[in-house]
């Protein structure tokens, strides 16, 4: 395998959603963690993929890591905590629409960037680093600022660093110290990837231009706004390009709609440079994610199995 490594940071949860019959079924998912199962499907084998978390030292986090590995997520850079275990969610369904319900305040991947040596070895190892708001809002201020430190060091270096701002408010201790936070995240990165609706609730964005120049100034090189339905509108170095959303008959499941087009348009921007490319074929990806349930959909369902 080639030392190119795309590394993702951020928190694994165990996912429990309904089975019918008062029965629950158990997976695990992540917003950062989803766009790497999506990196991983749409990459090539020149192409490592590594996840970088906490987990604890029971069970459930031997499985977790089972199941990364068994995906061909790299698992060697997981810091493993003792005496802590995962964090979990529940899925509720309610006339078609879901809920979520979070037990995660003394989740492992709190203290993913407790140790800061391990931590500047996963990135300084890396050659994308990604990571997003979520990564940074269940973190201790002090560590938020040791990961905020070594993303910084790995733009210097000339690392793609990418970032998805993916604002969760209830996550934050408050308005203030998120918008901070985010605003230091996107600073730090070269390419940032928020979606429009998140930006305009929580940031007053009145358009996407207001969303694009605002991370611009912030020195983000690059910046991709996802707005749904509406399409994808990119600014690359100050060219921007449309590019529509594919079409899809029914949507059954919008969970990783997200992280999936993230995956997707990284995994062939990192093969071709080609942006509107990359954003095509991450809309097609994205289209097939939200026609299926769960937020992990296997690679054969995609059209990719011959990747």
């Amino acid at each position: 395998m080639s030392g190119r490594r795309f590394l993702s940071i951020g928190e694994c949860m165990v996912e429990l959603s309904q089975a019918g019959d008062g029965l629950l079924r158990k997976g695990f998912a992540g917003d950062t963690f989803n766009t790497a199962w999506y990196a991983r499907a749409c990459l090539g084998p020149d192409w490592s993929v590594d996840y970088f978390t906490a987990l604890g030292d029971d069970a459930m986090s031997d499985e977790m890591v089972a199941f990364i590995d068994k995906a061909g997520i790299g698992t060697s850079l997981i810091r493993r905590v003792r005496g802590r275990t995962p964090g979990l969610y529940m899925i509720s369904l309610k006339n078609g629409e879901r809920s979520f319900s979070y037990w995660r305040d003394s989740s492992a991947a709190r203290s993913l960037a407790a140790d800061p040596d391990r931590l500047r070895e996963a990135v300084e190892s890396a050659d994308l680093v990604y990571f997003s708001g979520i990564t940074l809002a269940i973190l201790p201020q002090e560590d938020a600022t040791t990961l905020l430190a070594e993303i910084r060091r790995a733009k210097a270096a000339g690392k793609l660093v990418v970032f998805d701002p993916n604002i969760r408010p209830r996550l934050w201790s408050s308005y203030d110290v998120m918008h901070t936070t985010i605003s230091e995240g996107a600073r730090s990165s070269v390419l940032v990837m928020p979606s429009f609706d998140d930006e305009a609730a929580h940031f007053g964005d009145d358009s996407i231009e207001a969303t694009i120049h605002r991370y611009r100034a912030l020195g983000a090189a690059n910046v991709v706004v996802k707005n749904g339905a509406d399409g994808v509108r990119l600014n690359f170095a100050g060219d921007e390009t449309f590019v529509p959303a594919e079409t899809v008959e029914t949507v059954v499941d919008t969970t990783s709609a997200g992280d999936s087009f993230n995956g997707a348009f990284l995994a062939r921007y990192l093969e071709t440079q080609d942006a509107p490319a990359a954003a095509r074929f991450a809309a097609s990806v994205a289209a097939r994610v939200v026609s299926e349930h769960g937020a992990l959909v296997a690679k054969e369902k995609l059209g990719l199995s011959g990747r």
